[in-house]
């Protein structure tokens, strides 16, 4: 518009036709001629003042990050919405509603995830040494024994068992049909660390006795030397156990993960997978 009164159109024709005031037309043009073209450019209105400076937010974010509500006498292990409303009053003195706390929490680049848990009694310099140690020099010896690495473990499944996504409708929630006779096959499995997977259905629950039985079949079914790696089941630490392997220490060999200590096991997350409804890859 003013580009336009600029080339020969009158104010009082640029007010009727842009559809202004005759006194914004004129207001414009002083706004103009006083402080030059940058005082027409539209500006983005201010936001309203951040409640928490940016150091109050960097200590927050390393608070929720860091600590486990519990250590801040919370009493769920969980960080809610909620709690980091209480915990922002109650450190800051600034009350925020919910939905600011969880405006506050994207700007932090937190978004609510579900948490892994680690169990308490896990020895994290135990944990520390199996990484950085004890499972290199296994690699290194397997490699120069030409043994293949396998990591073992028990599974139960349920066949009323289903999970995952299913496409649908927007808004009616899709029905699987199943059968109300609940039933659970028990395994034993063991994958290697280049993700071969190989497993043998059990009767009841693991014992010294069948895992016994599933060695000798992933003897007969892998072929050269086997290093697998289990957890302190009491099927794999037992007498009878321990005197097979030794009677196989040509081929077998165990080796154990720290106490506590799933995350460590590949294993465990083909069945975690599985639970979730992702596909098995063998």
């Amino acid at each position: 518009m003013v580009s336009a009164i600029r080339k020969g159109l009158h104010p009082d024709d640029a007010a009727h036709i842009f559809e202004v005031g005759r006194s914004t037309v004129y207001g414009w043009l002083k706004a103009r001629r006083e402080r030059g073209p940058e005082a027409l450019k539209v500006k983005k209105a201010p936001g309203p003042t951040p409640k928490l400076t940016e150091r109050q937010m960097g200590q927050l974010r390393g608070i929720i990050i860091g600590q486990d509500p519990r250590q801040l006498e919370f009493e769920f292990a969980l960080w809610t919405r909620e709690m980091v409303r209480e915990l922002i009053k109650r450190k800051f003195g600034v009350d925020f509603t919910p939905q600011g706390v969880g405006k506050l929490l994207r700007r932090l680049g937190l978004s609510p995830q579900r948490p892994l848990v680690r169990a308490y009694e896990q020895d994290p310099e135990r944990v520390r040494a199996w990484k950085e140690e004890v499972y290199p020099a296994i690699q290194a010896e397997a490699k120069a024994t030409g043994a293949s690495i396998f990591f073992g473990d028990e599974a139960a499944v349920r066949t009323d068992h289903h999970a995952g996504t299913t496409w649908a409708p927007v808004g009616q929630t899709p029905v699987v049909r199943g059968t109300g006779n609940r039933q659970s096959v028990n395994m034993i499995s063991a994958v290697s660390a280049r993700g071969k997977l190989h497993f043998s259905v059990i009767e009841g629950n693991t014992n010294a006795e069948n895992f016994i039985e599933y060695l000798k079949k992933l003897l007969h079914d892998i072929p050269g030397k086997i290093f697998l790696i289990v957890d302190g089941h009491s099927a794999h630490t037992a007498k009878v156990t321990r005197q097979f392997v030794a009677d196989n220490k040509d081929r077998l060999r165990l080796f154990f993960l720290p106490p506590y200590s799933p995350e460590l096991n590949p294993d465990e997350w083909v069945w975690v997978r599985h639970e979730r409804g992702e596909e098995l890859i063998g």
